[in-house]
């Protein structure tokens, strides 16, 4: 088998094909996986990492990716170099994984671990799916190599299974108070003045209902401060290409209700296989009353269900309003791997004490 590291923007834009059909027959295959999300990341979010994808073949054919990159040491080299995940940080990828072709998994991992264990680099691998990852196998040959493997629950994606229902079929699995107060809220909207939903996934329209969705997005959270979505320029410049990508692909569902021509809520997601993913929302302050960010979720979860997707994913975080949809989650993890040697050893100390440092800071400010 013959590994190969790729660390320029030019080889791994040269693999998108070849990343892309290998995905989908993987078992990780996700919209967070594919080439058009991580490369449009590694070229607007990067922050200073170097890229460090392996690739597997199998007589010249692609079988395994580890889409990673090294971040260099941190607080004069307390903290480490580390390899992480394409796509980690605040731009919220969800089921971040080793990519395998099934049937090739004990080949590769093994060829992927002998990489590794020759880098000496501590491993920080977030968003994981817990308990279906193709590298908790890959940490496990590591641990059998002296390495410390540490592995933390962080969140959950609730998730709504549609597979067979359809939307009157769904809305029976809720409970009879949620039925009423979305068909009455719906009714409400409707009745008060002229209101249309509109659904954008042509490339000519993407940047339009972009704009839609960021300017939404701020005004619902501008004044509480608590959303890191849109509050950069590197992650908007992010979705402004990303949205081109994905309605070029055929993934891209923003959705928009809008009220005597004004846009009142949007909701921007990405259907890609069966799943819809349910990535990022706003609504106008002024309408909360009228609870247009609840009609909006529940028209979404329809348009979906018309769609024909078996799957609707509402992401990393438990909100109560998602657990009002969702009756199911799926566990994300995260996956810290030490080399075994006295500095490893040391840089997970270091690192157990930033990130208790930090949890500290967090709560003196929340209580501030």
């Amino acid at each position: 088998m013959n590994v190969e590291r790729i660390e320029t923007a030019g080889r791994f834009a040269e693999l998108r094909e070849e990343w892309n059909n290998l995905l989908q027959r993987s078992a990780s295959n996700c919209v967070f996986l594919t080439h058009e999300w991580l490369h449009t990341w590694w070229k607007h979010l990067a922050e200073g990492r170097r890229l460090s994808i392996l690739t597997a073949r199998e007589d010249g054919n692609l079988v395994g990716i580890m889409p990673v990159a090294v971040r260099d040491a941190q607080y004069a080299r307390m903290m480490p170099r580390v390899v992480e995940f394409l796509g980690s940080g605040v731009i919220g990828s969800d089921y971040l994984d080793a990519i395998m072709l099934p049937g090739h998994e004990p080949e590769v991992i093994r060829a992927f671990g002998e990489q590794l264990n020759q880098s000496n680099l501590t491993l920080h691998l977030s968003q994981l799916k817990r308990g279906s990852s193709a590298v908790l196998e890959l940490a496990a040959q590591l641990e059998r190599r002296r390495w410390t493997a540490v592995e933390t629950k962080i969140n959950v994606c609730p998730f709504i299974n549609l597979a067979g229902l359809d939307w009157d079929g769904y809305l029976a699995t809720r409970s009879s108070s949620q039925r009423y107060n979305f068909n009455r809220r719906l009714r409400n909207l409707m009745k008060g003045s002229e209101m249309r939903l509109e659904c954008v996934r042509s490339p000519g329209d993407a940047q339009r209902a972009l704009d839609v969705v960021i300017a939404l997005h701020r005004k619902r959270w501008g004044s509480r401060g608590t959303s890191e979505a849109f509050q950069t320029d590197a992650v908007v410049a992010f979705h402004r290409e990303f949205v081109e990508r994905a309605a070029e692909r055929g993934w891209l569902r923003i959705l928009i209700i809008w009220l005597e021509n004004q846009p009142v809520a949007a909701l921007y997601g990405l259907t890609y296989g069966r799943t819809f993913y349910f990535y990022q929302s706003g609504f106008d302050p002024a309408y909360s009353k009228q609870s247009v960010g609840l009609v909006m979720m529940g028209l979404a979860v329809k348009a979906a269900i018309e769609e024909g997707v078996s799957e609707y994913d509402l992401l990393h975080g438990d909100e109560e309003y998602k657990c009002h949809w969702a009756s199911e989650v799926r566990g994300l993890g995260r996956l810290e791997v030490y080399p075994p040697h006295a500095r490893g050893r040391i840089y997970k100390r270091a690192i157990d004490l930033n990130r208790a440092a930090r949890r500290m800071a967090k709560r003196v400010l929340t209580k501030g």
